[in-house]
């Protein structure tokens, strides 16, 4: 049975997958945090109440320095994980499978393949995405001439699965293939409408499912589509929803305690109206939050730029274009721009520049953390020195 429509009172149910070796979970009934009024005003920061970073603070040598460097092959894509294995899709040899799942040990670099097919057999069938913590593996894997998809989980250690495949989720080309994130023995993930489909005025949902358990939790239901995807920073769950007042839609970027399986709301930032986050998580209890574009109203938080801080205790923007979500510990952070990695030293006031691995393509170096870090994680493609063209990939580590 395909899911049902999406509502405020009725809930999807997973469907059996194609494959014997896959178990399915339910969902439960109710939803924690259903759509409502923003717990906060929408927040206008005047431009001269946040600090510039690139203008106040002092330039200086980056305070960390390269751990380890490892070479894998060409081909492997790094995802964020929070552990000490690092999630990878990985090209395949051929045609069938084109993509692989495959996880990296940050202690000794090795590579493992995990998931090396998908577990629906058809040539239009492959492997879309993947991410992991030290004891649970997910991955989606999409047919890519109807758009269907599915979300898998399973137990793992020491790069490998070992228990039952679980579907947790299945959608058809009206539902963008589940954004989500793993930690601990949790993943979460959100369902919600394709901008091109036949639902886009449907309610999203956020869901989560601890590894063992037969049914799955409707944690945050938004006004329409999530502007970012779920990130996992220590104890707190960040999401983006749409929150309403006044018949005006706002975006509410939450933390979530995962302690309580998202129950408790930790802090809350509501974007002035129409202002849409492109990234955000959280370090310690600041929010960390990206403006991809100016608009022509909202104060401060409606330029484009990086902002770290709180609605209650104001911000610090560094005015550059971003990219990727950044991450952190205590008062460092680390934030990439299109052409650089800038790490900002809040409590020194300090600004510094990470050196790029050597022959990267273009701006090729991509983080594989977010949110609360001890080590940072991040990948490129270098090019053979020799030949000049793409000939491996480098991961780096930094302890912070």
């Amino acid at each position: 049975m395909r899911p049902p429509k999406l509502t405020r009172r009725s809930f999807l149910k997973t469907a059996a997958a194609g494959s014997a070796v896959a178990a399915s979970v339910s969902i439960l009934a109710g939803c924690t945090h259903e759509a409502e009024e923003p717990t906060n005003d929408p927040v206008v920061v005047d431009e001269d109440s946040a600090e510039d970073i690139l203008s106040t603070f002092e330039e200086s040598d980056a305070p960390i320095e390269v751990e380890n460097t490892w070479s894998i092959p060409l081909g492997n894509v790094l995802h964020p994980g929070e552990g000490s294995w690092i999630p990878v899709t990985t090209a395949g040899s051929s045609a069938t499978p084109m993509v692989k799942a495959s996880a990296l040990s940050l202690e000794t670099g090795q590579l493992s393949e995990v998931v090396p097919q998908p577990i629906e057999d058809r040539t239009t069938n492959v492997i879309y995405d993947a991410r992991c913590s030290d004891s649970v593996f997910a991955w989606t894997e999409l047919d890519y001439t109807s758009r269907s998809w599915k979300l898998y989980a399973s137990s793992f250690a020491n790069g490998a699965l070992t228990g039952e495949i679980t579907t947790l989720w299945e959608g058809d080309a009206n539902f963008d293939p589940a954004p989500f994130a793993v930690s601990g023995s949790h993943v979460i993930w959100q369902v919600q409408p394709s901008t091109s489909g036949t639902r886009t005025s449907e309610h999203s949902f956020c869901y989560l499912w601890r590894a063992g358990d037969a049914e799955a939790k409707a944690v945050v239901e938004s006004f329409g589509r999530f502007a970012t995807q779920p990130q996992v920073s220590g104890d707190a769950v960040v999401l983006a929803p749409r929150v309403r007042s006044d018949s005006v839609i706002y975006y509410g970027v939450t933390a979530y305690s995962l302690s309580d399986d998202l129950s408790t709301q930790l802090d809350q930032l509501v974007m002035p109206q129409n202002v849409r986050p492109f990234r955000a998580t959280r370090v310690g209890e600041r929010f960390l939050v990206s403006v991809e574009a100016s608009y022509s109203a909202g104060g401060l938080l409606g330029q484009m730029g990086t902002y770290i801080g709180t609605a209650s205790g104001g911000f610090a923007r560094l005015n550059r274009e971003p990219s990727e979500c950044g991450c952190g510990k205590g008062d460092l952070f680390i934030i990439k721009s299109n052409a650089t990695y800038l790490t900002v030293d809040l409590a020194n006031k300090r600004l510094s520049s990470l050196p790029s691995a050597d022959r990267i393509v273009d701006y090729g170096e991509y983080p594989a953390r977010t949110g609360e870090c001890d080590l940072f994680v991040t990948f490129s493609t270098v090019k053979d020195q020799d030949t000049g063209y793409p000939a491996s990939v480098t991961v780096r580590t930094f302890r912070l």
